[in-house]
């Protein structure tokens, strides 16, 4: 395979991530653009010379692509994907998988039945501090994990909107809850309680603030905050502990990531700049061209999460 033919739908804040990191790439050729905010994607398709579209499926039936990117509200998920999998083409989605289970369990079923290349942008999986972080637990197994996402509320109209963004834990904390799984283990119990939001406009309003705990099968506990009522981010990351240390990684930005290990020797700390959303798709760029095998979070696995997200988010719901 020579050059590959990225399409990217969605032109915003993160897709604007993945756009920088694609445009590094010697072997990559971003090729069109959708998204329904016309200005943004007049924009954008001309910082990288592409074509633009208002819909991702016109796109897709419109362009003959190598893979293509779908950076979309949790809302738009579902058509898109559906799409993807008819035309056998691999593609990479921003998490949230979608703002229910429902939908994207029935992706990952479609996925599963086609064995399609995807990847899902749980971008700490990429981060040189997680690889350390397992590599300092596997001979001393956690015990307490405490993660937390407390922040403000994001400035996009859908996103206070239960019922399009799917709340604070589908939406954001689902990070830390993927990062609980891959240090500490899969999780067999879960438990969350909310502080509901008051709506004005008929809409289900996201929750201000949620407490879940969780019993891993391992035998470790844990709990999980999330709050979205702050005038800045004040803290996004976890915190474990195992015999004899104390493991705290944090993340300030995408790029700004940050490493604390306590144990009787002292406390040694380590600040990475790493990009992990540029490892994340050089990974899947190399997949799919079949030079690599580092995805390290596909739809299957992805699926995992969303669904702990999704019952920690809303606990009665009987579709997960």
């Amino acid at each position: 395979m020579g050059r590959l033919r990225i399409g990217c739908v969605g032109t915003g804040f993160i897709a604007g991530k993945h756009l920088a990191a694609l445009a590094t790439f010697d072997d990559v050729d971003v090729v069109a653009v959708a998204d329904p905010v016309e200005h943004r994607a007049v924009a954008v398709a001309a910082e990288h010379d592409a074509r633009r579209y208002a819909d991702g499926l016109d796109l897709m039936e419109s362009e003959d692509l190598d893979a293509v990117w779908f950076c979309v509200p949790p809302f738009a998920h579902g058509p898109l994907e559906e799409a993807a999998v008819r035309r056998a083409l691999p593609f990479f989605v921003e998490k949230p998988l979608a703002h229910d289970y429902r939908t994207a369990a029935h992706i990952a079923r479609l996925v599963a039945d086609s064995d399609l290349p995807t990847a899902v942008g749980y971008h700490w999986r990429h981060l040189d501090l997680v690889t350390k972080a397992r590599e300092l637990v596997a001979d001393r197994p956690p015990l307490l994990l405490t993660g937390s996402w407390l922040d403000g509320t994001p400035p996009v109209p859908w996103w206070v909107r239960r019922g399009l963004s799917g709340g604070q834990l589908i939406e954001q904390t689902t990070h830390v809850l993927d990062l609980a799984r891959l240090i500490v283990g899969e999780v067999i119990d879960l438990r969350a309680a909310h502080v509901a939001a008051v709506g004005t406009d008929g809409e289900e309003p996201v929750p201000l603030a949620s407490a879940v705990s969780l019993r891993f099968e391992s035998g470790a506990v844990g709990s999980v905050s999330s709050a979205r009522v702050l005038p800045v981010r004040h803290r996004v990351g976890i915190q474990v502990v195992g015999d004899g240390y104390v493991l705290e990684l944090t993340e300030r930005a995408i790029v700004d990531h940050e490493l604390n290990v306590t144990t009787v020797d002292g406390t040694m700390s380590e600040r990475s700049g790493q990009d992990p959303v540029a490892a994340e798709d050089r990974a899947f760029l190399d997949a799919v061209a079949g030079r690599g095998d580092d995805v390290r979070s596909p739809y299957a696995d992805a699926l995992l999460t969303h669904a702990l997200a999704c019952r920690a988010e809303r606990p009665t719901d009987g579709g997960i």
